[in-house]
């Protein structure tokens, strides 16, 4: 007969996909098997800082050869208009919504990941950051920012906080003997996915710009087809140590 567990879960009841029960490592696990995980997730959520790739093009997104500009709009106006381009202040708001919403969500959700574990985090990270980015797509398509601020800023803002919190938190169980490096190859994944994604955005909007597109919304769609595939791997191959575990 099943019984209550002190998780508030029934004992014999075989736990989901993204239960914390369902990725507790078996004997003779692997810790080194970890950091690859991590970096899946950290270095596509690096990306947060290159983010000014898309500045310059999205700027004369209207008018293509050179920014349209409708006088003095103030920023509500700019938030709705369809006719002006965007200044590249405007979007410079992105970096605030981006490390606004990565400290709240993680300071909120931080112990919600604790209990829930690595692996459902880092998957509504995912969810939240591709999301987002297909979000912003829209929102440079029908070429309304304030899509774009909800998209990649504050929802994609969200899906940052989640993915960098839960990484660390893992690495750092597994690795309590060299805690340092364990924070250090994460800090490294965040860091290094702009040094990535900056040149693979170039790539793409190079590839989808046409004579009346700056390819901008295209590439939107397919790093963030590709940002969550990867970060759905990593937060797959997660594991956490059993009761009692030591290095």
């Amino acid at each position: 007969m099943a019984t209550l567990e002190g998780t508030g879960r029934l004992s014999g009841v075989r736990p989901g996909l993204l239960d914390r029960e369902r990725i507790i490592a078996t004997a003779g696990f692997n810790r080194w098997l970890v950091p690859p995980a991590a970096l899946c997730i950290h270095l596509c959520i690096g990306m947060a800082y290159g983010f000014s790739v898309f500045w310059l093009p999205l700027s004369r997104a209207v008018g293509l050869s050179a920014p349209k500009v409708c006088g003095d709009m103030t920023i509500i106006q700019e938030l709705f208009t369809t006719t002006c381009d965007w200044r590249v202040a405007s979007m410079g708001w992105m970096y605030t919504l981006f490390f606004v919403l990565l400290g709240a969500s993680a300071a909120i959700w931080g112990g919600w990941l604790e209990r829930v574990g690595p692996r459902k985090a880092g998957f509504v990270s995912a969810v939240c950051w591709s999301g987002g980015l297909v979000l912003g797509a829209i929102g440079i398509y029908t070429h309304q920012l304030w899509l774009l601020w909800l998209g990649s800023g504050v929802i994609g803002g969200i899906g940052l906080g989640l993915g960098y919190i839960s990484p660390v938190s893992t690495l750092v169980k597994w690795f309590p003997d060299r805690r340092g490096m364990a924070t250090g190859m994460a800090i490294m994944g965040f860091g290094g996915g702009a040094m990535i994604g900056a040149p693979l955005a170039n790539m793409l909007m190079n590839y989808f710009k046409t004579p009346t597109d700056v390819g901008v919304w295209q590439t939107f769609l397919v790093m963030g087809l590709i940002y969550f595939v990867f970060m759905t791997i990593g937060a797959f191959a997660y594991r956490i140590t059993p009761p009692n575990w030591r290095p």
